[in-house]
């Protein structure tokens, strides 16, 4: 007997796909729009601001990223959390992590994650997060993205495999070189240097 052909209701996994990254680039769009217009400054970071970099070289080699990551300053963050709340977003601290949730449903997982410029994300990092003057609107965004030496120097600071993944992809794009050795701080050089020699991991 053949077995009965399986029915599926609803979206495919294509469609899923698909949405999911709408449902990041909607996040980002709405929550930098609020910041803007109530002139709170603020920075794009982490696989969004990679992202950005990386298509303006080549659309193809884009990774999708789950969440936003956004740069505040921590003095801004009343402003921000007004801002975000008109805009739907909740302000939620989750395992000592500033977010917002996207509603009160939210999940952690796909918030608008904050990091404080200025400071260190963990008391190990060799060196803070940048300022959000590092930040602006670039590649024709509506949003502020921080540049790429700010960039490049937050990821050689956290080096979780995620972000060496995202390092060889602006080495991978050519943004990314080994000239780029003498402009990180001199403690993060031997990380870059790694990730130039074996770029693919």
């Amino acid at each position: 007997m053949k077995p009965a052909p399986s029915v599926f209701f609803g979206p495919s996994i294509l469609d899923r796909m698909v949405q999911a990254v709408e449902a990041v680039r909607d996040r980002l769009r709405r929550a930098t729009a609020a910041l803007d217009q109530a002139g709170v400054l603020y920075g794009i970071v982490g696989g969004n601001a990679v992202a950005a970099w990386v298509a303006s070289v080549d659309r193809a080699a884009v990774r999708n990223t789950q969440d936003v990551d956004i740069l505040l300053r921590r003095s801004d963050m009343d402003a921000a959390t007004a801002a975000m709340a008109a805009a739907g977003f909740v302000r939620q601290e989750v395992f000592g992590v500033e977010m917002f949730l996207d509603g009160p449903m939210g999940n952690p997982r796909d918030a608008v994650h904050v990091l404080f410029a200025g400071e260190k994300v963990t008391q190990a990092d060799a060196g803070p997060a940048p300022d959000v003057g590092e930040a602006e609107p670039r590649f024709n965004e509506p949003y502020r993205i921080v540049g790429l030496e700010a960039l490049l120097r937050m990821k050689l600071i956290a080096y979780r495999r995620k972000d060496q993944v995202h390092i060889q992809d602006l080495i991978g794009v050519g943004l990314i070189d080994a000239s780029w050795l003498d402009r990180v701080p001199a403690e993060l050089a031997p990380r870059l240097k790694e990730l130039l020699d074996d770029p693919n991991g």
